[in-house]
């Protein structure tokens, strides 16, 4: 699955980057130069660390399902024992 940006993220991740050049690297960059990191980091370490993100969602939906049984468990033939 290709990992996609909205345009709004993109322009907050370009600005991003472009200050971080700016104040860390004593450059200043263009839009462009900013982009081509965005992609390739976005190419090269997005599918990383959706991939983790996806497999801890699928852990913590297992472990809430192994605690159905514990969480959601009602006594039964409980009327008469008032």
């Amino acid at each position: 699955m290709a990992i996609k940006l909205s345009d709004e993220t993109q322009r907050h991740l370009i600005s991003a980057i472009k200050r971080f050049f700016e104040e860390d690297m004593d450059e200043n960059i263009g839009d462009l130069k900013a982009l081509l990191p965005l992609e390739f980091f976005r190419k090269e370490l997005g599918p990383s660390i959706y991939n983790t993100a996806i497999s801890d969602a699928q852990t913590r939906l297992q472990d809430q399902i192994n605690d159905l049984d514990v969480s959601c468990y009602e006594p039964e033939f409980n009327y008469w024992k008032r």
